[in-house]
């Protein structure tokens, strides 16, 4: 897998045009859960680190606006598609082999291999209370799986500064191998590639609020809804103030990006 990665680095133009079109659907370089799974077995094998990233509408959106963003994706190791219509594209481009994954469940079959592997864990971001209360569940619910750190960065907290660092230090020293990062886009991504670069034998993924999901201090819609494709429609409408704009803006971008993919399709 690691060798048939598509190669990111120099992909982004500094007004970000490469991203006008279904260019960026071609980051999805893993296409399913269990290939994700494989490569990351394989890195830990090695002792090789890895920065996994997520590929949702949201994050298109933010990859056109902010240039740090796009630095960071460029960075990272793995990139799958968490969302619908990033899969559904990727497909009408003609990529049929790329399959849902979202941030959020690769949580627990992660954990299970680490759990399986010896691999110790950390995770960073998100409040020391819910750090802990994860720690705890999946501890129990993975026999064997060792969460040796638990960092909740302080309010403001920056990605790219001296106290993203410490962080970053104090969860190598721990002998973790792997953090989950539940910080949100674009921090999470931004700090994934600063910890790749800083410590290249450590492990990152991003899972945005999993980790509240595993303790219940949010929750996700029915499986009913979410099988229906309609999670996202789910989300709004319990938090319309806070998701109305960002759901506006991704069926902005959308039309477009059928437009790019079907040309991609026939192109190829």
């Amino acid at each position: 897998m690691e060798g048939a990665a598509v190669r990111r680095d120099g992909q982004f133009g500094r007004d970000g045009e490469a991203l006008a079109g279904a260019g960026v659907l071609r980051l999805v370089d893993v296409p399913t859960r269990a290939a994700l799974l494989a490569d990351m077995a394989a890195h830990w094998e090695r002792g090789k680190g890895f920065a996994v990233a997520t590929l949702n509408l949201d994050h298109i959106v933010k990859l056109r606006r902010d240039a740090r963003f796009r630095k960071a994706y460029a960075a990272q190791s793995h990139v799958v598609a968490d969302g619908n219509p990033v899969v559904w594209l990727a497909h009408l481009a003609g990529r049929r082999e790329v399959e849902l994954v979202p941030g959020s469940e690769l949580i627990e079959p992660v954990a299970a291999m680490a759990a399986r592997m010896g691999v110790p864990m950390a995770f960073l971001g998100s409040t020391e209370p819910v750090l802990r209360a994860a720690a705890e569940r999946l501890e129990a619910r993975h026999p064997g799986l060792k969460v040796v750190a638990c960092v909740a960065p302080p309010m403001g907290f920056d990605p790219e500064s001296a106290t993203a660092d410490a962080l970053l230090d104090e969860v190598a020293a721990s002998g973790a191998r792997i953090c989950l990062l539940a910080l949100g886009a674009p921090k999470q991504e931004v700090l994934a590639a600063r910890g790749v670069q800083r410590h290249p034998g450590l492990g990152f993924l991003s899972i945005g609020a999993g980790l509240d999901f595993v303790v219940g201090h949010q929750t996700r819609a029915p499986l009913w809804v979410r099988r229906i494709a309609m999670e996202w429609l789910w989300r709004m409408l319990t938090n319309p103030r806070r998701l109305a704009k960002r759901y506006f803006d991704c069926a902005v971008v959308l039309p477009g990006l059928v437009i790019a993919a079907r040309k991609e399709r026939d192109a190829g």
